[in-house]
């Protein structure tokens, strides 16, 4: 009698859990959902008051005019040229100054760790005006180089590689060095493949960060040939009227690499981003 009941709430409170995951499903779903139907709207449709959840007449328009409104394939070009760029600066240079945080000892090691991670608590905003007369004294404004430059290295990635790297026993890089290995062939061979799931969570935030940075390539761009998705389709949106068709077929073509990637990558993600919460 007592396994009966105990079976029965058992069933009542895996019902429950399933219920609040399909309501988080639905709410975080929900958003994608609306831009996928309002891309098929009509300027009409997408501002009419009350809101109509499905279209009328689905309408292609949004999506075959988008390339007359902006340059929009040059700017989708441009946005896969630069999160590819920064994507592998971050890998390499986080990787590298977190291997030598984390297994090479130097004078003054520590200080400059809590150096780098002071950084962390700088708001992005405060770097912008440096950053901005950094690229105009170097004569690379309204270029793609001044969007991915500054972005070529991060305190955050080089703090996520460090926790990897120490989770790494030391015998097997003892065992290495009586082979007669130094640090680069023991961060190359040895190191790198230990810290895989470190190396894809930080190309997935990366590549999601370099996606949708819109502040940025504002600032240093102002040719629309010269920037990124983000940035270019805020140009849709007027002081008068905004184009929320055309917005939203923007965006939903703009997220798809995006939702393919985190797909390819999902587990190697969340064992990566597991890990760096029990290890170090």
């Amino acid at each position: 009698m007592q396994r009966s009941v105990h079976r029965k709430k058992m069933s009542f409170g895996t019902m429950l859990v399933y219920i609040v995951l399909i309501l988080g499903c639905f709410i975080t779903l929900a958003p994608f959902a609306w831009m996928f139907l309002t891309s098929f709207k009509t300027q009409v449709e997408a501002v009419s008051i009350p809101p109509s959840i499905l279209p009328r007449h689905w309408d292609l328009s949004s999506y075959l005019t988008l390339s007359n409104k902006l340059p929009f394939w040059r700017m989708y070009g441009n946005t896969v040229l630069t999160a590819i760029i920064i994507v592998a600066g971050q890998l390499t240079l986080c990787s590298l100054a977190g291997y030598a945080f984390a297994r090479i000892r130097f004078p003054g090691r520590d200080a400059l760790f809590v150096l780098c991670l002071a950084v962390l608590m700088i708001p992005s905003s405060f770097l912008i005006l440096p950053q901005y007369l950094t690229m105009q004294k170097l004569k690379l404004l309204n270029t793609l180089r001044a969007v991915f430059l500054p972005n070529l290295f991060s305190a955050f990635g080089t703090f996520l590689m460090r926790q990897f790297f120490m989770a790494i026993p030391q015998e097997l890089e003892d065992a290495a060095r009586i082979d007669g290995c130094g640090h680069g062939r023991i961060f190359v061979q040895i190191m790198l493949p230990l810290v895989k799931p470190g190396l894809v969570s930080l190309g997935v935030l990366t590549l999601r960060f370099a996606w949708n940075n819109l502040m940025w390539p504002m600032i240093v761009n102002t040719s629309p040939e010269k920037m990124t998705l983000a940035a270019g389709l805020s140009y849709l949106q007027g002081q008068y009227l905004t184009d929320y068709p055309s917005i939203m077929a923007g965006a939903l073509l703009s997220i798809i690499p995006l939702i393919i990637i985190y797909a390819i990558f999902q587990k190697q993600f969340i064992e990566g981003i597991a890990l760096t919460g029990i290890k170090g």
